[in-house]
C-alpha cells in the first residue's frame, strides 16, 4: 500500500472498498463458472468489463464481440445486467456492514464508509483495511481498499490499494494520468471522457497539470463538470457539504398490503415510492444525493441501506436503486434473506442539495420528457412498423451523408463504418446543418457566364462567380475547394452516386436567405448538385 508514517485519523477521511471487475465477477458467479475461466460482459455488442484472466489473453474494454472472441476463444460472454450486479453485491455489503457500521453503496462493486471509526476500533487504518478485505474474502470476493481525505481521492486510491496520508491527496493524484478523472462512472458525468480527450490535446497529460490551472480558467473555458473534475484533481470536495438537514416531511412510506415477497412486486412498490419522493423534493426545491432505503418485515426484522450518488438522483435512478436493494435482500443466497414478507417500505433522503444542482426538464420534470417521448415513438412503431422511427448513429466516412447511419429505434446502435478511423480526405469541419438526399441540380458559372467544371487536375476550370438554382441566381462572396474525391472507383453499386463523385466545394452566396447562404456542392457527371446547407 502507498502510505507514509502512522497518522492520526481524520474525522473527514473516507474509506472506499472496490471489487475489481465486478460485473464480470457477478456474471461468473451467476453462471457458477470456475475462477480460471475468462469472462467478459457485453453491452451493445462491445466489451464493458472483463476479468483479469481475459485481459491477460488480450481482451479489452471497448472491443467488439468478435474481436474479443478471436483473442480468447474460450471466453465466456454475458450481457450487462445491473440488477444481477446489485443483487450479488448485497452479501458483500452485508459482510462489510457486519464488521464496520455506516456503509454506503456508491454502485454495485464500490462502497464507502467513514475511516475514523474503523481506524479507532481496529487500532489503525491499515488494520481496518485488512479486516475489511478479510470480511469480503469470507463471502468469496476479492477487494481493494483506498483511504483518503476526500471521496473521489479514496475511490482512485482503492484502484491502487493505497492509503493516502492526511493532507497528501493532491500530491498522490498529481503524477497519475488525467484519464483517472473519468475512470469511475459513478463519480464522473458521461461527458467527462470528452473533457479528458480535450485535456490530452492541450498537453495536460497528468492530473497535476490540470490541477495547476486556476478555478477561474477552468470554469470559463470548460464548464461545470470540468470544475467538479478540477476539484477532484486538487483533492478538494467536489460538492460542498450541505448544511441543510432534510425535513421529516420528505420521508415517504408505503405499507404493503398484501406483504411483498416477490421481486417484481417490490420493484413496482419501489417505483411508486420513488415518484412520491421526487414529487416531495421538487415541491421543496431540493434534490437527493444520499438515500436511505428501509424495509420492515412481518416478523419485525428491520433492513436498511444507504446509497450515495455523486450526482443528484432522478426518479429513474432512485427507482433503480430501490429495486436493486430489494432484489438483493429478497434473493440472497447466503441465508441472510428476510424470514418473512416485507410489510413496510420507506425512503428517506439523508443528504439533499438545492434543485439547481439537477438539470430540470423543459416542463419541470426530471427525466420525464425523454421517457414520454420514447413511449410515443414506440407507439408510432407499433402503428407504422419498426422502420418508421429511426435514429442517427455517427458513422465513418468522408462525405456528410456517409457519416450518419440510420438505425431503427430499439435496434443496436451499430454504425456502418468505424468513425474512429482516420478517413483521409474527409470533409473538413463544421459539418452541414442539413443534408439534401435528393441533391438538387445547380449551375456554377464564371464571371463571363461559362459553366465552371472540375478539371482532371482537380481544379476549377475558372473562378466561380455565380450560382443558378432553378429560377434563382446569386453572386458568390466566397468559395472553398474543390476537394477531389477518389474512392470506390470500381463502383460496385451502379445506383450509388457517391462512387461517381469527383469533387466537393463550399460556396457563400450574396443576398441569399440565411438557410441557404452557405452551400456544400458535389460535382459528378459534369454537373453540380447541392449536398448540404450550412444555415
Amino acid at each position: 500500500m502507498w502510505c507514509g508514517a502512522v497518522i492520526r485519523p481524520n474525522s473527514k477521511r473516507v474509506l472506499a472498498l472496490w471489487c475489481p471487475d465486478w460485473p464480470a465477477v457477478a456474471a461468473a458467479a451467476m453462471a457458477e463458472l470456475p475462477t480460471t475461466r475468462p469472462v467478459a460482459v457485453l453491452f451493445a455488442n462491445r466489451v464493458v468489463a472483463c476479468s483479469a484472466i481475459a485481459r491477460a489473453e488480450g481482451v479489452r474494454r471497448g472491443q467488439r464481440r468478435r474481436e474479443a472472441q478471436a483473442r480468447c476463444p474460450e471466453l465466456f460472454l454475458a450481457q450487462a445486467d445491473p440488477d444481477r450486479d446489485a443483487r450479488l453485491f448485497e452479501p458483500v455489503v452485508a459482510a462489510v456492514a457486519a464488521t464496520v457500521p455506516g456503509v454506503e453503496v456508491l454502485r454495485p462493486g464500490l462502497l464507502l464508509l467513514g475511516a475514523r471509526g474503523a481506524a479507532r476500533f481496529f487500532g489503525s487504518e491499515e488494520a481496518a483495511a485488512e479486516r475489511l478485505v478479510d470480511a469480503a474474502a469470507a463471502v468469496g470476493v476479492e477487494t481493494q481498499i483506498g483511504i483518503a481525505d476526500e471521496l473521489s481521492t479514496a475511490v482512485i486510491a482503492a484502484r491502487r490499494a493505497a492509503i493516502v496520508p492526511a493532507g497528501a491527496g493532491a500530491r498522490f493524484l498529481a503524477p497519475l494520468p488525467v484519464g483517472e478523472l473519468a475512470v469511475e462512472p459513478s463519480l464522473a458525468a458521461p461527458a467527462r471522457a470528452d473533457l479528458v480527450d480535450l485535456l490530452h490535446r492541450l498537453g495536460l497529460r497528468r492530473v497535476g497539470d490540470f490541477a495547476a490551472l486556476s478555478t477561474i480558467e477552468v470554469a470559463s473555458r470548460f464548464g461545470a463538470d470540468a470544475v467538479r473534475a478540477h476539484r477532484c484533481a486538487r483533492a478538494e470536495p467536489e460538492r460542498p457539504p450541505s448544511a441543510r438537514r432534510p425535513s421529516p416531511d420528505l420521508v415517504v412510506e408505503y405499507r404493503c398490503d398484501p406483504p411483498i415477497e416477490r421481486v417484481d412486486a417490490a420493484a413496482f412498490a419501489g417505483r411508486l415510492l420513488a415518484t412520491r419522493l421526487h414529487v416531495a423534493l421538487a415541491a421543496a426545491g431540493l434534490a437527493c444525493t444520499r438515500l436511505s432505503v428501509f424495509a420492515e418485515t412481518d416478523a419485525g426484522e428491520e433492513l436498511s441501506r444507504i446509497w450515495r450518488c455523486a450526482e443528484p438522483l432522478t426518479p429513474e435512478s432512485t427507482a433503480d436503486r430501490v429495486r436493486w436493494q430489494l432484489d438483493g435482500w429478497l434473493t440472497r443466497r447466503d441465508g441472510g434473506r428476510p424470514t418473512a414478507p416485507i410489510t413496510v417500505l420507506r425512503l428517506e433522503p439523508v443528504e439533499v442539495v438545492a434543485a439547481g444542482a439537477l438539470q430540470l426538464g423543459l416542463w419541470g420534470g426530471v427525466g420525464e420528457e425523454d421517457e414520454r417521448a420514447r413511449r410515443a415513438l414506440i407507439r408510432v412503431q407499433g402503428l407504422l412498423g419498426g422502420e418508421a422511427v429511426r435514429v442517427g448513429v455517427l458513422s465513418g466516412g468522408r462525405g456528410p451523408a456517409e457519416r450518419i447511419t440510420m438505425v431503427a429505434l430499439g435496434d443496436e446502435l451499430v454504425p456502418a463504418a468505424d468513425p474512429t478511423q482516420p478517413w483521409p480526405g474527409r470533409l473538413p469541419e463544421p459539418a452541414p446543418a442539413v443534408i439534401l438526399l435528393n441533391r438538387p441540380l445547380v449551375r456554377l458559372e464564371a464571371a463571363d457566364g461559362t459553366p465552371v467544371e472540375v478539371t482532371d487536375r482537380a481544379m476549377f476550370a475558372a473562378d466561380p462567380a455565380l450560382l443558378r438554382w432553378g429560377s434563382r441566381q446569386w453572386r458568390l462572396t466566397g468559395w472553398a475547394g474543390p476537394w477531389p474525391v477518389d474512392e470506390r472507383w470500381w463502383a460496385p453499386d451502379p445506383d450509388d452516386t457517391s462512387a461517381e463523385c469527383a469533387a466537393r466545394a463550399q460556396v457563400q452566396l450574396d443576398g441569399a436567405p440565411a438557410d441557404v447562404r452557405v452551400l456544400l456542392l458535389v460535382y459528378y457527371d459534369e454537373t453540380w448538385r447541392v449536398e448540404g446547407l450550412y444555415g
